[in-house]
C-alpha cells in the first residue's frame, strides 16, 4: 500500500492537481475535524464496499484515503486496490497528523 504525507497532499492541493480525497471516518468525526477540500467525499469504511459505485467516476484519478490516524484508511486502500482502483494512497497519520502539521486550528482527537 502506498502512503502520502500530509505535506505532499497539501502540495497537491496547492498545485491544483487532480486528486480525490476519500474520508472513511464516521460523519460525527468529520464535524469535529476535516480538511476543507472540494474534491472529496465521506464514505465510512464500513459502507465502502456497498458504495463503490459512487467512486467509479474517480477511478482514474489519484485517490487519497483519510481517517483519524491511518488504520481505517489503510483498510479502505486495500479494498479499493482489490476492486481495481489503480492509484490509491493512504494519508499517513490521518487527520490528526494534518492537524498537528498543516492546520493547527483543528483539534487532535
Amino acid at each position: 500500500m502506498q502512503e502520502i504525507t500530509v505535506e505532499e497532499f497539501k502540495q497537491k492541493i496547492e498545485n491544483e492537481e487532480n486528486v480525490f480525497l476519500l474520508d472513511v471516518r464516521e460523519p460525527f468525526e468529520q464535524y469535529q475535524s476535516s480538511i476543507e477540500y472540494e474534491n472529496s467525499k465521506l464514505i465510512p469504511v464500513g459502507e465502502l464496499n456497498s458504495r463503490l459505485d459512487e467512486l467509479e467516476q474517480h477511478k482514474d484519478k489519484e485517490i487519497v484515503c483519510l481517517c483519524r490516524s491511518g488504520g481505517r484508511s489503510g483498510q479502505a486502500c486495500q479494498l479499493l486496490e482489490r476492486e481495481g482502483f489503480p492509484d490509491v494512497k493512504n494519508l499517513k497519520g490521518g487527520i490528526n497528523e494534518w492537524a498537528r502539521k498543516i492546520d493547527t486550528s483543528l483539534p487532535v482527537y
